[in-house]
């Protein structure tokens, strides 16, 4: 089958036969008003994948780590992400770089939307959710505790 080298976008952030997606497979409680859309699923040559996903107004997504790269560009909205111990304010053509095994979480402002690309390999590993010593040692920083939403 031939793959195609253009898609269209029919709205603002959404693109021709390009499903919108439930952020993760399961509920949870652990994130709030994600959606997701896989724009390239890159295939066995591309090697990679490139996510579009789209932070409701007041959500955020889950506070996880992966042992793969993440790079993430803002391209709507403002918010905040926590990479590590480090809280960064974001806004459009905002770059984030999540190192392997780094804990990270992206929140929305409470007044619009974020949504950003993200790109990852195509084969990664599950996302990992912290344990209980790992949340409190996270909640020890103040302004990590203040933030993160689980």
């Amino acid at each position: 089958m031939k793959r195609k080298t253009h898609i269209r976008q029919t709205e603002p952030f959404r693109w021709e036969n390009v499903p919108l997606l439930a952020y993760k497979e399961e509920d949870g409680t652990h994130f709030k008003s994600v959606t997701r859309q896989v724009l390239f699923g890159g295939g066995e040559q591309a090697g990679a994948e490139l996510r579009y996903f789209e932070i409701a107004p007041g959500g955020h997504s889950t506070l996880e780590r992966h042992g793969h790269v993440h790079c993430v560009m803002v391209v709507r909205g403002r918010g905040r992400a926590l990479v590590g111990r480090e809280i960064h304010e974001l806004g459009q053509h905002s770059l984030v770089y999540i190192p392997p095994l780094t804990w990270h979480q992206f929140r929305a402002t409470d007044e619009e939307a974020l949504g950003f690309l993200c790109l990852v390999r195509r084969d990664r590993d599950r996302p990992q959710r912290p344990t209980a010593g790992e949340l409190a040692s996270l909640r020890a920083d103040a302004s990590v505790g203040a933030f993160i939403r689980v």
